[in-house]
């Protein structure tokens, strides 16, 4: 398992342009606390970052032994407003700044049909240069639910335009996500991101979604009971050969009493832990 550190954990969770801490803090946490690779968003480097800016990070991930799974190269992709699209159609920096750092993912957005022409030539443009656009499984887009995902993927058809699978929004949709799921959405499956939630009724937290209204949940810990079931998925991926990045997506630390380092390192021996499980697993099964 390749595991990554999204620079998520230094966001708020509504609030994610102001990094609560430097990139190469980060780094050092990353390392510290038993991570693969960075997740990089526009927090720490984006397509608005100066040359400067973007060497200091690649040197800094050489330094550290790091790699990068992804970018998310701007704020309007992060936020999935109705400006994040606008990559799709000037791709060329996305591509320059995941070539600099290494990074063999772009992920994109796509809001409605009339994005998918768009996405299709920004996937010829990034397949020259040998890297991969992906979509999270997101509200408020066009990868809502399972159906429309695999709909939307089919009529893209590009090798290299793939899925970042997140459980949580599927969840939020009313989706299943566990290995029917994975199973449904293996063949574009090229990241796996995992955030915690407990949906109900009086949760602290109100996301719209089209398919299911506002859904109110509480963010928590992952490897907190009661939210997410993250053996399933891992079930799942192991059922399907997944032997991608798995990124953990978490945002800062919120109510729990932890520090973003505690929360990196239990985050990490869970995770590691239920992955060794579900292949210990899958060999009795063979």
């Amino acid at each position: 398992m390749q595991l990554s550190l999204s620079c998520r954990i230094a966001e708020g969770f509504l609030s994610k342009e102001d990094a609560s801490m430097t990139f190469e803090q980060l780094a050092d946490l990353a390392v510290a606390t038993g991570y693969d690779a960075i997740c990089m968003r526009a927090s720490q480097i984006g397509v608005h970052s100066t040359a400067e800016d973007v060497h200091s990070a690649k040197t800094i991930l050489d330094q550290q032994g790091l790699n990068i799974t992804m970018i998310s190269g701007d704020f309007d992709i992060v936020y999935n407003n109705d400006r994040g699209p606008s990559c799709l159609r000037e791709i060329t920096p996305y591509l320059n700044l995941a070539e600099t750092l290494g990074a063999p993912m772009i992920r994109v957005c796509i809001k409605t049909a009339s994005h998918l022409a768009a996405a299709q030539r920004a996937a010829d443009e990034a397949i020259e240069r040998g890297l991969q656009l992906v979509h999270q499984c997101h509200v408020q887009s066009l990868f809502e639910t399972i159906p429309e995902i695999q709909a939307c993927l089919k009529q893209i058809d590009r090798p290299n335009f793939g899925l970042i699978f997140e459980a949580a929004n599927l969840e939020q949709c009313g989706q299943e996500y566990g290995p029917t799921a994975v199973r449904e959405l293996a063949p574009w499956i090229r990241n796996v991101y995992l955030q915690n939630q407990r949906i109900h009724p009086a949760g602290s937290v109100a996301l719209d979604t089209w398919c299911c209204g506002t859904v109110r949940f509480d963010v928590c810990e992952i490897p907190d009971p009661g939210g997410i079931d993250f053996s399933s998925v891992f079930k799942g991926l192991k059922q399907i050969g997944y032997d991608g990045p798995i990124t953990v997506h978490q945002s800062a630390p919120h109510d729990s009493g932890l520090s973003a380092q505690d929360s990196a390192t239990q985050t990490a021996g869970f995770l590691k832990a239920l992955w060794r499980n579900e292949s210990d697993s899958a060999e009795r099964d063979a």
